[in-house]
């Protein structure tokens, strides 16, 4: 079995990275400025809950390695440690301290105590939440009340204005449930949050001028001419995509009028998948029967225009939230989780034996069509037509 290849940062490229996301920069345009993926972005930023790393610098305080081998150069040499801390300008007990906690003058290694010494640095210091039990409580109940970090600290403040003890940041909630390295508060509170992010976003992070997440020059579900609503003329189309395991999808199109089915296999979410796989389905439809499609606002279709020039059919976005302006859509869907339920892995099907389950629907009488087939009732329709 092949593994997969764990994809490494440079100490320069995981600067850049952290600097970055303070600015306000995107996880894709993070990813296009490191050649890397937008969710190896969002690996590296979940480690430290989106918080930049403090840096890690030698204190002037701590010994340095230079100063450690010149220490290991006075013991081999048998000077005192009042020699040695003379040398380097240390207090004599700076020097027996560090020796001693290192397994004495016999068996001190410069490198050895220099790794200890770092080892000992990168424990995680203890925050003013692990350091008090009825804050931490306070701070918790509050949180599982579905009270944010803002509010907590306001009341906090309010309820104790002279007990300084109780009184506590909201960025410091923040940090605690992010970086959950802190073991302080429970990572099950964080789906009390708002936001029900997994990292702290940027301050100066936001989506004003920018077109992420968004269909550019789409035609609202409003402007839909009128023959449409009332299902007076066939070929008007509403569309959707079914979701399977391991991230599969179908895209599914439904002719108003007479609730005739189309299934397409799509090979990715990505619009460019979704537009190829769809243009190459509708452009096999009677030109009477291309008239216009309505989906929602998923970015799978944000290259609508390029799939109107390839089929010459108009393109309308229902308004956010609301699948109930594609009900007929909707419902379809509910009926082809008889033949994909959830879960399944949609991409073993091929074209033909979707194919093969539409044609099984749209031989199914509806209720809606006083008890006609969407096939029998589309037949009728094209030939009136012709």
């Amino acid at each position: 079995m092949k593994t997969k290849t764990r994809i490494k940062f440079t100490a320069q490229e995981r600067a850049d990275l952290w600097a970055r996301w303070r600015q306000g920069e995107s996880l894709s345009e993070i990813g296009r400025a490191l050649e890397r993926h937008a969710a190896t972005i969002y690996s590296v930023l979940l480690t430290n809950g989106g918080y930049t790393p403090t840096p890690r610098a030698r204190s002037a305080r701590c010994l340095s390695l230079d100063e450690r081998e010149e220490i290991l150069r006075g013991i081999a040499l048998g000077h005192s440690y009042r020699q040695i801390a003379k040398k380097l300008g240390r207090a004599p007990s700076t020097i027996s301290r560090e020796v001693n906690h290192n397994d004495g003058r016999l068996h001190y290694r410069a490198t050895t105590a220099d790794a200890r010494a770092q080892t000992c640095a990168r424990r995680t210091k203890s925050c003013l939440l692990a350091n008090n039990a009825k804050l931490r409580r306070a701070v918790a109940v509050k949180l599982e009340q579905d009270w944010s970090p803002e509010q907590i600290a306001g009341w906090l403040k309010h309820t104790y204005p002279d007990n300084k003890e109780m009184h506590i940041s909201h960025e410091t909630i923040y940090r605690s449930l992010f970086i959950q390295a802190r073991g302080v508060l429970k990572k099950e509170l964080l789906k009390h949050l708002r936001s029900n992010r997994l990292i702290r976003q940027s301050k100066r992070y936001n989506t004003k001028g920018s077109t992420r997440g968004q269909i550019i020059e789409g035609v609202s579900i409003r402007q839909r001419p009128a023959e449409i609503e009332d299902r007076a003329v066939p070929g008007h189309w509403e569309g959707d995509l079914i979701a399977g395991s391991n991230n599969t999808h179908i895209a599914t199109l439904v002719e108003r009028q007479s609730r005739f089915t189309v299934l397409v296999k799509v090979n990715g979410k990505d619009t460019q998948s979704v537009v190829s796989a769809l243009t190459r389905q509708v452009k096999k439809l009677p030109a009477s029967l291309r008239q216009s499609l309505t989906w929602d606002r998923g970015m799978e279709l944000a290259s609508h225009k390029q799939f109107t020039i390839g089929t010459d059919v108009n393109v309308y976005f229902c308004d956010p939230r609301s699948p109930w302006q594609r009900g007929t859509n909707e419902n379809t869907n509910r009926l082809l989780r008889q033949y994909f339920p959830k879960k399944t892995d949609l991409s073993i099907y091929s074209q033909a034996d979707l194919n093969n389950v539409a044609l099984r629907l749209n031989q199914r009488p509806r209720k809606t069509l006083r008890f006609h087939t969407p096939a029998d009732k589309l037949q009728e329709t094209v030939a009136m037509i012709g």
